[in-house]
């Protein structure tokens, strides 16, 4: 196992192929990530839009013996996803595309047709776009075998109107396909839902048949979410996504990885 990070927006896949990404788990040699936005991805809600990072520095250094990387993401992209006039964000949106993949999978004739053909009827769109920047946000990501310290530290990023703030921790689905957390429940694939709350002291994922995978804690401040979506040739995440105070002025946790 190894990890991986970019300055630029690789790896370019589907539907974010130009959006920065975060951490990147590597397993023998593959990169695991899918669609998922990797480790540590900034997002930031504001009354008017919501921003993503379309652009990067990255400088990798020691600290107190331990290998870190600290990347700076510039806020300085806004989505337009839409499912007729309902944006992404809405969970009734993301609960339509949970649906539709359930049908894509179950529905044998429908895999005959592209996944264009599908949503261009439906009215569903996803375009990314360059805006004026909001700032950055800095994240520090400290390699403490076996865990991944996280540092996210928003105060060079623009606070008036902001009113939501999410940390990204996705993979591919594909890969890590059970939940499990300190309650013994378990789900598989689809199980996971979409947009759920977590409630729990810790959360997991792992691979189907084996330990490898990767555990995330209850913060204070902060709401933890497991969600999976998949939809062959679009949509391929699933993760442990952190929604934080937004008057936080840095957020801090550790991601263990799991069986190295």
């Amino acid at each position: 196992m190894s990890v991986r990070v970019y300055s630029s927006t690789e790896p370019h896949n589907w539907k974010i192929s130009n959006l920065q990404k975060g951490l990147i788990l590597v397993y023998n040699g593959s990169e695991t990530i899918g669609e998922g936005t990797g480790f540590g991805l900034p997002v930031l809600v504001y009354s008017d839009e919501t921003y993503f990072s379309g652009s990067s520095k990255v400088h990798v250094f020691q600290n107190d013996g331990c290998w870190a990387i600290r990347k700076e993401f510039m806020m300085d992209m806004v989505t337009r996803n839409s499912f007729r006039n309902v944006t992404l964000e809405n969970r009734i949106a993301r609960r339509f595309f949970t649906r539709l993949a359930d049908v894509y999978q179950r529905h044998p004739m429908l895999r005959s047709l592209t996944l264009k053909d599908l949503t261009g009827k439906m009215d569903v769109g996803t375009t990314f776009l360059k805006a004026k920047s909001r700032g950055k946000v800095v994240v520090t990501y400290t390699l403490d075998e076996p865990r991944v310290l996280v540092s996210a530290d928003f105060r060079d990023s623009e606070r008036r109107r902001l009113q939501k703030i999410f940390i990204l921790n996705e993979q591919t689905s594909t890969f890590f396909r059970k939940y499990v957390d300190s309650t013994g429940t378990e789900l598989l694939d689809n199980g996971i839902g979409a947009w759920d709350g977590i409630n729990t002291k810790w959360a997991c994922l792992k691979i189907l048949n084996g330990e490898f995978g990767f555990r995330l804690w209850r913060v204070d401040d902060s709401t933890l979410r497991r969600g999976r979506e998949f939809l062959k040739g679009s949509l391929d995440w699933v993760g442990l996504d952190y929604e934080v105070n937004q008057e936080k002025d840095v957020f801090e946790y550790a991601i263990e990885v799991l069986g190295v």
